[in-house]
């Protein structure tokens, strides 16, 4: 065998077991409480977790949006995954009006290929939806991406969707079974309150959640969720961050419908007053931060299995970047990190403060995003011949959340106040390794594209 893992705890959705694990070839070919000690490398993980790696099924790498590139590419932004126990990443490849789907991906492997460390896999953000291109969506499954994104604000920045297209696009998932995704904020209001803000001079970032309020989101996700039962398609709301949207979500599903909802590590731990410190720009993201009461709707989400999944939405800009708008909230670019920090805050927040269980968490970090976006059975999952995507985590490692304890090219952390208790220290990708011991042991390009299959629903 290449890899030998021994006397670790191996952590399931349903259960939590000592075991040994052994690997080959880039598979789990072994599972049993006692193996021979022979291997190529041998890992002693007595005392700690041995756990499904990560799927972040939310991220933005070198993505241009609003007069800036975020800052982390391809090899940046998945040495930070690597290092918080994500092995694949899902990106959002984002069309060009003049180009089609397939042309699109094209576009952002060539971007990701030479550079990813982990394994990746891809989404389609629409922005021009016709016929034409809906009769291309069973060659974009063919070539392995099984989910689209649509807008329903950003009309000014040329990525909104009217309800009509969306209405389209889950008609045809429901035929060809793929998964809709949508950013759910009501355009024409905040458009509006934008709008009445930059008038009246209230320009600092506060400005940027106020007119982006709690309804904006709530009525939008209503109005999604209202269609996917409709149409009987699938939905799937990315990055959910008020307890409004919660509610509709879990009302839609009560009536049957096939819909699902994510929500991100920023929306559980961080809240508006963020907008008040001198540095509130950094925290500028849509949807924003929102209230406290939000937070512990969102927990309560993920205890109840009204959430399916968290993702990070990471989508880095530098302070540099980001004051570009130090004048005017609009100006700012929309985005902060967390690819990294996202599997430590779960653990250090969730399951040691929450009593949350280490099983549901790897069920929201890995199984529930493989099975959602077709990559299950090879990914996220330990099961003999599964694709050996491994993480060990030291539940006691301390680490303070600085920007000069992460690895993202971002100049500053957004969770420096945070010292969580749970850390990976060893990342395996295939069973090679990319972390090991807490040490960057992995090369540039040598991360694979994930073709995606029929989701699980």
């Amino acid at each position: 065998m290449d890899l030998l893992i021994k006397n670790g705890i191996l952590v399931t959705p349903t259960d939590c077991f000592k075991a040994d694990i052994g690997v080959d070839e880039g598979k789990i070919v072994a599972i049993s409480s006692k193996m021979p000690a022979e291997a190529d490398d041998v890992v002693d993980a007595k005392g700690k977790y041995v756990l499904p790696g990560g799927i972040d099924p939310h991220t933005h790498m070198e993505m241009p949006f609003m007069g800036a590139t975020t800052v982390d590419d391809f090899e940046y932004g998945t040495i930070a995954a690597a290092f918080g126990g994500v092995t694949t990443i899902i990106d959002f490849a984002i069309q060009p009006k003049d180009k089609t789907f397939l042309e699109t991906i094209a576009l952002w492997k060539a971007k990701a290929d030479p550079k990813v460390v982990t394994d990746y896999a891809l989404h389609v953000a629409v922005t021009n939806l016709t016929e034409d291109l809906i009769k291309e969506i069973p060659d974009v499954q063919k070539a392995g991406v099984q989910s689209f994104k649509l807008f329903m604000p950003y009309r000014k920045e040329g990525l909104m969707s009217d309800d009509g297209r969306i209405f389209r696009m889950l008609e045809e998932s429901r035929k060809l079974n793929f998964l809709v995704q949508l950013h759910a904020e009501n355009n024409s209001i905040l458009e509006m309150l934008i709008e009445r803000n930059v008038n009246a001079g209230k320009l600092s970032a506060e400005y940027h959640a106020k007119s982006r309020p709690n309804y904006c989101e709530g009525e939008a996700i209503n109005r999604g969720l209202a269609m996917a039962h409709a149409t009987n398609g699938n939905l799937y709301i990315v990055h959910m961050s008020t307890k409004e949207g919660l509610m509709e979500l879990r009302r839609w599903k009560m009536m049957g419908a096939n819909v699902f909802g994510e929500t991100c590590p920023h929306y559980l731990v961080l809240n508006d007053e963020k907008y008040l410190s001198p540095k509130g720009r950094r925290y500028i993201m849509s949807p924003p931060l929102r209230g406290k009461a939000d937070n512990e709707a969102l927990w309560d989400g993920l205890f109840d299995h009204s959430l399916d999944t968290v993702g990070t939405d990471h989508c880095t800009f530098t302070d540099a970047q980001k004051d570009l708008g130090k004048d005017n909230f609009t100006k700012v670019p929309n985005g902060v990190p967390g690819v990294e920090t996202m599997i430590p805050l779960l653990y250090s927040e969730g399951v040691r403060r929450r009593k949350m269980s280490i099983n549901r968490l790897v069920e929201m970090t890995a199984l529930n995003p493989a099975k959602l976006f077709g990559l299950y059975p090879r990914k996220g999952t330990l099961n003999i011949g599964s694709d050996a995507d491994i993480v060990i985590f030291d539940p006691d490692f301390e680490l303070q959340l600085s920007r000069e304890n992460l690895h993202s090219k971002i100049d500053y952390s957004i969770y420096e106040e945070f010292t969580v208790k749970g850390m990976p220290t060893y990342t395996f990708v295939r069973g090679k390794p990319v972390v090991y011991n807490r040490e960057y042991v992995g090369k540039k390009g040598s991360g694979k594209y994930v073709h995606a299959i029929k989701p699980q629903f």
